[in-house]
């Protein structure tokens, strides 16, 4: 069973706490320069939210003594404010495998860009990435060289290489989702692109646009 967040909106439609992410979604989409993070118990959500968003949103990690010179990308990467001329692309799941669907939006906004599935078997992973490849894909029809956020690590690295690691069998269940990834993996290897494509800062800024809110 996932655990339990509780979401701080200090700027959005009605700031304040949140004990759902389709609550807090419904306060920062469509809302420009939100700020909004997740916390794992509700008195922590209570006082960050009197504290400020300063204190918390942007902050993350940043506060973690680092040597000169050896600053970590992960925590220097959370110094970032969010590139709101982006797209942000996520997967939702029943089961992992399971049923997968993914979907990509505008990051300022919240409107849905595309979307796919329900496939029938699946994994989180080969979803997050199958759900980056379309992203790019979207954005080159349209010639836009908009960055493109993820919260999958994995996937982001797949893309990069070209390449995907997945323990996912390969038989009749699996064939739909086996089908797209190697289509994905031509795409890659027959095109180029501009876009960045960046981990987005859970921690830091709270769940994606394109979330599920299946937590």
């Amino acid at each position: 069973m996932a655990k339990k967040k509780y979401y701080v909106v200090w700027v959005g439609m009605k700031p304040g706490v949140y004990a759902s992410w389709a609550e807090c979604q419904a306060q920062v989409n469509h809302f420009d320069q939100a700020k909004f993070k997740s916390f794992s118990s509700r008195e922590e959500a209570e006082k960050a939210f009197q504290e400020g968003w300063k204190k918390h949103w942007g902050q993350g990690k940043s506060k973690t003594t680092k040597k000169p010179g050896n600053i970590a990308k992960s925590a220097a990467s959370t110094l970032e404010e969010i590139d709101y001329n982006s797209i942000s692309v996520d997967v939702g799941t029943r089961g992992n495998p399971g049923i997968v669907e993914y979907k990509g939006v505008d990051t300022r906004t919240g409107e849905i860009l595309f979307s796919y599935g329900p496939i029938r078997k699946g994994t989180n992973n080969l979803g997050e990435f199958l759900a980056i490849v379309h992203g790019l894909a979207y954005l080159q029809k349209i010639g836009s060289n908009k960055t493109i956020y993820s919260d999958s690590m994995n996937a982001i690295k797949w893309v990069k290489k070209k390449a995907v690691s997945s323990t996912l069998k390969r038989d009749a269940s699996t064939e739909e989702i086996w089908t797209l990834v190697d289509r994905a993996i031509k795409w890659l290897e027959q095109h180029t692109y501009d876009n960045k494509i960046l981990k987005w800062q859970t921690d830091v800024w709270g769940e994606i646009k394109a979330d599920y809110g299946r937590k």
